[in-house]
């Protein structure tokens, strides 16, 4: 038997007109997304043991682990001509913003099964909220930042203010993939294996931990992300960039994948409930 299924407002969701009404919705449901984000916290460190020390954790052991391959010999890290710890510690932040941001919000739809099919709201929503977590760890870890400056005795420059801006487009392009990614999850189950996966082999091509230097440059300068992560470390710690230009067109195109994300997502949500 073949059903039809009528949406009055399909039209209406591919028109330019819609843009006003997707803001407007989003903004009306502010308050879903702080109260989904003090509750996934909650619940996230509930029966943890250290809780949110884990933060701190993971940063140290994989800095340290790196620390100690360079002072043996194994391992030929570049010069950074700052304390390496600061070095690898802000490549590392901006990198588990982006992976940790992804891979929640790959999950944010298959979490919220019940709520979705009882509930009606804009299910960004979630995928926001989700996003809300790795910003928060963000911020404790600029924290620790600020302290490895004050024991190293290192004073950034001015223009950490900037850096502070160039992190825009990085969340940028991260909501846009936790939107797309979040989709595909809810159709095919694997996609999150696959994004931990990817994302944890993606990092040792990108120069996280290591500047992008030697032999390797070349590799750098094709993987994308490298220039998300190098630009706004370059100006929290030299003062300037090797590639403004670059950066402009990246941030650009993550801008733009991000409204085509939001858009895709916009236009498809009402099938969501259907595949959870």
């Amino acid at each position: 038997m073949r059903i039809n299924v009528y949406e009055p407002n399909k039209v209406f969701k591919l028109g330019l007109n819609v843009w006003p009404v997707m803001v407007s919705e989003l903004w009306e449901a502010r308050e879903l997304v702080v109260r989904l984000f003090i509750r996934n916290l909650s619940a996230r460190h509930k029966q943890s043991l250290l809780g949110i020390a884990w933060s701190f954790i993971v940063p140290f052991v994989a800095i340290g682990t790196f620390v100690l391959l360079k002072r043996a010999g194994i391992l030929a890290i570049g010069d950074t001509n700052v304390p390496y710890p600061l070095f690898a510690l802000l490549g590392l932040t901006l990198w588990q913003f982006f992976a940790g941001g992804i891979s929640l919000g790959c999950n944010a739809l298959i979490e919220a099964g019940d709520m979705i099919a009882k509930v009606k709201f804009p299910r960004e929503v979630l995928v926001l909220a989700s996003l809300a977590q790795a910003f928060f760890e963000l911020l404790i870890k600029l924290g620790l930042i600020a302290a490895v400056c004050v024991y190293y005795g290192f004073l950034p420059p001015w223009t950490a203010v900037l850096a502070i801006m160039a992190l825009v487009p990085l969340v940028f392009l991260t909501t846009a993939l936790a939107l797309l990614l979040s989709l595909a999850n809810a159709v095919f189950r694997d996609v999150a294996q696959v994004v931990m996966f990817v994302t944890t082999f993606w990092m040792f091509l990108t120069p996280v931990l290591y500047p992008p230097s030697g032999k390797s440059a070349w590799l750098f300068a094709l993987n994308p992300m490298t220039i998300f992560i190098q630009v706004p470390r370059d100006l929290f710690l030299y003062g300037k960039t090797a590639d403004p230009l670059g950066f402009m067109a990246a941030s650009l195109g993550a801008f733009i994948l991000f409204l085509c994300a939001w858009r895709v997502f916009y236009l498809v949500e009402t099938k969501i409930p259907e595949r959870l």
